[in-house]
């Protein structure tokens, strides 16, 4: 896990380079390196060591004169090594290694063969490729000069005072300047009419237990994020059943306001059950507003519910780091393959349910993946989504969408992936958390934190100030005080309308209140619809 820049064009000062790679040191804070091409290109990168800590050093040269960087993990990097490359000769152990022979055998078209997270690009003379994994998991921008020269980085704030232009790097596609953008993963999946998968709860729980089993590859110590709710419970059990046959113990993490948060309080019971070494972390209101405007710069968006579950996840990474863990397994993707949040029991029919839980994975790299890379890697800390496994995605996503309706099972979410795992003879997780209700992470942490954030952000901004929200903001004009206090601090450090329009917000569907917050869902136990409609746009 790194942070990556490059730029392709003469011309640019090799100090400043350096300077602009450094803004994003946060991400590789062991190691930092800039290579210059015969052709006076740059390739920086920040190294995060996790696989190969003495010889995996990049830029990473291939067998000639191709150079590469790369941020994030390619699993089956020994098994590429192993069979389609086993005539190439290999720098290093690295599993980033594997992307630049991959080029020198295939040229563009290799993409779909890497079983992983990543975002890289390779310069091969005035040739290039940059490459962005299938979902999103690792962040990239692209952007041009007043020169022409092209610019691919982990963040944007590594680039957006240098470009005239910049926009978010699609998920899934690779760039060249012979093919522009092409859409390399095209999984079937994405049809709506391919869900007609009959429910195979053994091949669901198996499959999951194989993408967790991947995604435990470290040459450094790992842990588990655990909030108590199902989707981190699942992947803490099952990383913890793995452990457990390697004779280790896994480490786990929670954190709220206090003891009696409802994520800390399911996430004691879960790391009783399980045996794991536990670390809980609290963290003041106080605190969390302290830090939103360096949280902000860090995240790289204003969207509303990114902040509010950001807060904790950047405390929680800070003290995990400070533990010597480099690695989590965190449970992102889950809610939007099978319909998790609660405003999806709202869904007219069947087949909007499911076109919004394929639409919502085709955009976590716009949310969920935004925070869950950005928060942790503010302190160096690399987050591991299993549940998003091309493997998985392809059979959890084309089973019939009626097996996963709430209505169907008296309301239950996600009741397919909870029946998977309900294993009475050798239980997952204990009953009342297999079963618990689906808790956002910004309310999980403690109520009282979304409910302080909106009536203090709220106290930062006039009537005066909030009139002018649509003349100061046209795009993505805020409609709350809250929501315009966290475009203001944006606005601050990326004043660039195309800063802007990297961001996309989250918003439920299929309900009154379109606050983010559970609870603005009146299907929730600590349902309370009123939620910042105080502060709303009229």
């Amino acid at each position: 896990m790194c942070g990556i820049l490059a730029i392709i064009g003469k011309g640019k000062d090799e100090v400043l380079v350096r300077e602009l790679s450094k803004r994003m040191s946060h991400r590789g804070p062991d190691e930092s390196d800039v290579h210059i091409t015969d052709k006076g290109h740059f390739l920086s990168h920040e190294r995060l060591s996790i696989i190969d800590l003495h010889t995996g050093k990049q830029p990473i040269q291939g067998c000639d004169t191709a150079w590469m960087v790369h941020n994030g993990e390619i699993y089956n990097h020994q098994e590429l090594r192993d069979t389609i490359l086993k005539e190439h000769t290999f720098r290093s152990t690295s599993d980033s290694e594997v992307i630049v022979h991959l080029y020198e055998k295939f040229g563009y078209d290799f993409c779909h063969l890497l079983d992983g997270m990543f975002a890289f690009v390779v310069i091969d003379g005035d040739d290039y490729i940059a490459g962005r994994d299938p979902l999103g998991v690792k962040p990239l921008y692209y952007g041009i000069d007043e020169r022409g020269r092209m610019y691919f980085a982990s963040e944007m704030k590594s680039i957006a005072d240098q470009c005239k232009t910049f926009s978010t790097f699609p998920p899934g596609h690779y760039y060249t300047p012979e093919t522009g953008f092409v859409k390399y993963y095209q999984p079937k999946w994405e049809d709506p009419e391919a869900g007609v998968e009959e429910l195979d709860l053994t091949a669901i729980r198996e499959s999951l237990t194989q993408a967790v089993k991947k995604r435990l590859m470290s040459d450094v110590p790992i842990g588990v994020l655990l909030s108590g709710g199902l989707d981190s419970s699942l992947t803490s059990s099952i990383a913890a059943r793995l452990m457990k046959e390697q004779g280790k113990t896994m480490h786990s993490f929670s954190i709220g306001l206090d003891q009696e948060a409802p994520d800390a309080k399911a996430a004691r019971k879960v790391a009783e059950f399980l045996g794991t070494e536990h670390h809980e972390i609290h963290f003041t209101i106080e605190q969390g507003i302290e830090i939103l405007d360096q949280l902000i710069w860090h995240l790289e968006t204003y969207d509303v519910t990114s902040v509010r579950a950001s807060t904790p996840m950047y405390f929680l990474s800070k003290a995990i780091t400070e533990k010597g863990i480099k690695v989590v397994l965190s449970g992102e993707g889950a809610d939007e393959i099978f319909g998790g949040y609660l405003y999806f029991r709202n869904a007219p029919s069947v087949m909007d349910f499911h076109k919004e839980t394929i639409e919502r994975v085709q955009k976590l790299f716009t949310a969920d993946l935004l925070r869950a890379d950005k928060s942790t890697m503010a302190h160096g800390l690399e987050a591991r989504v299993p549940f998003l496994d091309k493997a998985f995605l392809e059979l959890a996503i084309k089973i019939k969408p009626e097996e996963k309706m709430p209505q169907t099972y008296d309301g239950v979410e996600k009741y397919i992936l909870r029946k998977a795992f309900d294993t009475p003879e050798n239980p997952y997780l204990p009953q009342e958390v297999l079963w618990r209700q689906k808790e956002q992470f910004s309310d999980g942490v403690g109520y009282n934190w979304i409910d302080t954030l909106i009536d203090y952000c709220a106290s930062q901004v006039s009537d005066t100030d909030f009139a002018k929200a649509r003349e100061l903001y046209p795009y993505n004009t805020p409609a709350t005080k809250e929501a315009f206090f966290y475009r203001t601090l944006f606005h601050k450090h990326f004043p660039q309308v195309a800063a802007a329009q990297t961001v996309r917000k989250w918003i439920p569907k299929w309900q009154e209140n379109q606050d983010p917050s559970g609870r603005a869902n009146a299907a929730h136990v600590k349902a309370d619809t009123a939620i910042s409609k105080d502060t709303l746009v009229i």
